[in-house]
């Protein structure tokens, strides 16, 4: 089965279908929507973020949704998929591979990634999961841990990457020569060209998010990129 969801992605896009809260597109169906125009333009699988997304989105497509649940917690900087909490839920949902933090950083609790994986590992061993890692080192250790796919999500992203100029090509092409498991480009990839870019680099899949299902910041993109006059 696993295999099986991986050779569905293997050399595709994958498009990240998420609005938070205080986003103009924040909405289940909204986002299933998304997904949808995603398919029936290429997509090989999709992201998404939060059990009530993932539930319709996997009502609208039939290919392999990685899913994440994005939450704060007072006493750690990780917010993708933190606890078993998380996992639990994302369990429930039936998707087929869950996304979470694969940085250094501790997680609620003074959780090390090591010791939560292991217990993440025992319970459920047959359900696919991805590290979402910042830098080379985390992409090693990540695949040391045994999860089954490695990406570059996080890089930019943490207090020690956030000066790195995105999309981190250079990133994807270190961990695909590294490691045996699929590495997964993602990260302010905005065009066809970086995209292509990042499959030259050797990656196994790719994901686009906000160049594709976030308007907002797409329109933001045109108009500080031209000059041009914006809305007072």
């Amino acid at each position: 089965m696993k295999q099986k969801v991986l050779s569905r992605l293997k050399g595709g896009l994958i498009v990240s279908c998420q609005a938070l809260e205080s986003e103009p597109l924040y909405s289940s169906y909204i986002m299933s929507r998304m997904a949808v125009a995603a398919v029936q333009g290429g997509a090989v699988g999709i992201r998404a973020n939060s059990v009530a997304d993932i539930l319709e989105i996997k009502k609208s497509v039939s290919v392999p949704v990685i899913g994440l649940i994005k939450k704060e917690y007072k006493d750690s900087e990780v917010f993708i998929t933190p606890t078993m909490e998380e996992v639990q839920k994302l369990i429930s949902s039936g998707v087929e591979i869950i996304a979470m933090d694969g940085t250094g950083r501790l997680r609620p609790n003074g959780q090390s990634l090591a010791d939560f994986w292991r217990v993440v590992k025992e319970q459920y061993p047959n359900q696919l999961f991805m590290a979402d890692c910042s830098n080379y080192e985390e992409g090693i250790i990540a695949a040391k841990l045994g999860f089954d796919l490695i990406g570059t999500t996080l890089r930019g992203y943490t207090q020690d990457t956030i000066h790195i100029r995105l999309p981190d090509v250079k990133l994807v092409e270190s961990l695909s020569k590294a490691v045996s498991e699929p590495v997964i480009a993602e990260g302010g990839i905005m065009s066809p060209q970086q995209l292509k870019l990042a499959f030259q680099a050797g990656a196994f899949a790719a994901v686009v998010g906000t160049a594709i299902t976030r308007p907002r910041e797409i329109t933001g993109y045109f108009i500080d990129g031209s000059g041009c006059r914006k809305t007072n």
